[in-house]
């Protein structure tokens, strides 16, 4: 997960600063703070290694990320069909302004923008949106 994590970053935000966190900081992040406080889903190649995943802790999707290798495959959708179905009231989550393909991504999966910041609540001080998704509650058809 935490070689995931750190190569869809890279491949698909060039625009944020270096990282300042080591391989060995972002491995003990997953395995003490991921795996111990969100649900988390992943999905597997056919050779075995984890090619994405998605992290839900409370509400919140804090992470959907894959390799850049898999997009476009639907496992993006099939990872946040799991985080949609164990939190039916509704998620949220913050996506870079920049970062338009996972903006394009989860509005295509029926999430609004509902906030935006100037950079000042991430640790990359990149400006961010807020995002939500809020299931149909009538007997509306949607693809959401």
């Amino acid at each position: 997960m935490a070689h995931v994590h750190i190569a869809s970053r890279e491949a698909t935000m060039p625009y944020l600063p270096p990282r300042r966190r080591t391989d060995a900081e972002v491995v003990a992040w997953v395995q003490d703070v991921v795996l111990r406080k969100a649900t988390v889903w992943v999905a597997v190649g056919s050779d075995g290694e984890v090619v994405g995943y998605a992290a839900v802790e409370g509400d919140e999707l804090d992470a959907l990320y894959l390799l850049a290798g898999v997009r476009r495959q639907g496992i993006g959708t099939a990872l946040l069909s799991a985080a949609k179905a164990h939190s039916p009231a509704g998620l949220t989550l913050a996506v870079f302004q920049k970062n338009t393909g996972a903006r394009a991504f989860y509005a295509r999966h029926g999430f609004t923008v509902v906030d935006s910041s100037d950079g000042s609540r991430n640790m990359e001080n990149e400006p961010d949106l807020t995002m939500r998704w809020q299931p149909v509650t009538n007997s509306t058809r949607t693809d959401g």
